[in-house]
């Protein structure tokens, strides 16, 4: 622990065609400083095969797939350490699912977050560095419900899916508001189906003062608004896995893949997250690393260990996908005779709306950090552009950024959070 090491890491890599050259400069600037780190981190947010795995009925947006020779290119990036426990794991279910595993073993990737059962996607996985051994632990709070890895039993087999981190919502609003929704759910039958699960047993009944209407919980408040926090079992769980890996490592990393967000800021990390990362740094881990939202989030030292709420996108090939299931094509009104192209203009109204309009998608910060006796000793933030207003075959490779804008974005976002951003050229740098 008295030796030093440092980390740098990326938020999502949604890479799914293989970059044109090693020889670019943009590229040996960012692989030079990749390289220049102990444990090399990335988001991989797609998976790995031929087309030759069923798709789900429901994605994590888009079907990611990507050929698996992409682990070349995040190779040559330096990238040691992935995880893939997100809202993309099961876009191919079990197949994919499996697929990819095989190929980020084949590539020899330390990875964490998904597994053919609960235990394997919650497992710490172990980097050996030449400054100490690092545990990976990833989950997700984004999926939909049957992507979780289930349990595995004496008796029964377990459920491959990703490591997940569930969380309760429950929604706040006056007395009078709520004897409102009691009426509307009451005239309309809303809450009928679940009743009789409640009463053949499949269901659990609400805690006292807690009502349901339909899937959302309201609770009578006078200060409006939604609280959200950690599933206790899915906490517990993570918790154990953090004591484990303090034990068996120098040093330990939480990843986290959470779209969810603040009422309706994307840029602000939802209440239980913020809940959730510091509990995992008080039961042990160095650093949590988030990503999900493809935009920056703020930075928190909590404990003199950092918290990434969000690290945005590293690479983001989200429109150059060759192949969608049909879904894609009916959610737009499509047919047969239409194609990916036209998928993409669709959704993004022409680059007009959505993340190709939006220019927070395409910029983002490398962190590069150094810790020594499990202290924050240094953490410098590197800016980079993924080529927002480019065509879309161009844009989404990531290069090294003099635009002070994005550091002076995180430093407003990581205010609240009480640290602070001192900005040297291109290079912002957290004051400790």
């Amino acid at each position: 622990m008295d030796q030093e090491i440092s980390f740098i890491a990326s938020g999502d890599s949604f890479i799914t065609r293989r970059l044109p050259s090693f020889q670019t400069s943009s590229f040996q600037r960012i692989a030079k400083l990749f390289h220049n780190a102990d444990v090399r981190f990335t988001n991989l947010e797609t998976t790995l095969h031929h087309y030759d795995c069923v798709p789900s009925a429901l994605s994590g947006g888009t079907w990611a797939v990507s050929p698996p020779e992409v682990l070349e290119d995040l190779k040559a990036y330096g990238i040691n350490a992935i995880s893939w426990a997100n809202n993309h794991t099961m876009d191919y279910l079990y197949e994919g699912l499996a697929a990819t595993e095989s190929h980020l073993n084949r590539y020899g990737f330390i990875h964490a977050g998904a597994g053919r059962n609960l235990a394997e996607a919650s497992e710490v996985r172990y980097l050996e560095t030449p400054s100490g051994r690092v545990g990976l632990i990833a989950a997700t709070s984004t999926f939909h419900e049957f992507q979780m890895a289930g349990e595995q039993r004496s008796d029964m087999i377990g459920r491959p899916g990703i490591h997940p981190l569930r969380y309760i919502s429950t929604y706040g609003v006056p007395e009078d508001k709520l004897e409102t929704l009691k009426e509307i759910a009451r005239s309309v039958h809303l809450n009928a189906k679940r009743n009789k699960s409640i009463q053949n047993g499949y269901l659990k009944d609400e805690e006292i003062g807690v009502f349901a209407f339909g899937t959302y919980r309201f609770k009578a408040d006078e200060t409006a608004g939604v609280s959200t926090s950690p599933h206790e079992t899915d906490m517990k769980r993570i918790r154990r896995r953090i004591a484990e890996a303090k034990r068996q490592a120098d040093y330990v990393l939480v990843s986290i893949h959470t779209h969810e967000m603040n009422g309706d800021r994307m840029e602000e990390p939802a209440e239980f997250i913020r809940t959730f990362a510091r509990a995992c740094i008080d039961e042990g881990a160095h650093a949590v690393i988030g990503h999900g939202p493809h935009v920056l989030r703020g930075i928190e030292i909590y404990r003199k260990r950092p918290i990434f709420y969000s690290l945005g996108n590293f690479i983001f090939h989200n429109e150059t996908l060759p192949r969608l299931p049909a879904e894609s094509y009916d959610k737009y009104g499509l047919g047969p005779e239409h194609t990916v192209a036209d998928v993409f203009d669709c959704r993004s109204a022409n680059g007009t709306r959505g993340y190709a309009a939006n220019p927070q998608i395409w910029r983002s910060v490398l962190p590069y950090w150094k810790m020594r006796n499990g202290e924050l000793t240094e953490l410098t933030l590197f800016p980079i552009e993924l080529g927002f207003g480019l065509p879309r075959p161009q844009r989404g490779w990531p290069e090294l950024s003099s635009d002070r804008e994005i550091l002076l974005a995180l430093r407003e976002l990581s205010s609240p959070f009480g640290t602070q951003i001192e900005i040297d050229g291109i290079a912002g740098r957290v004051v400790l």
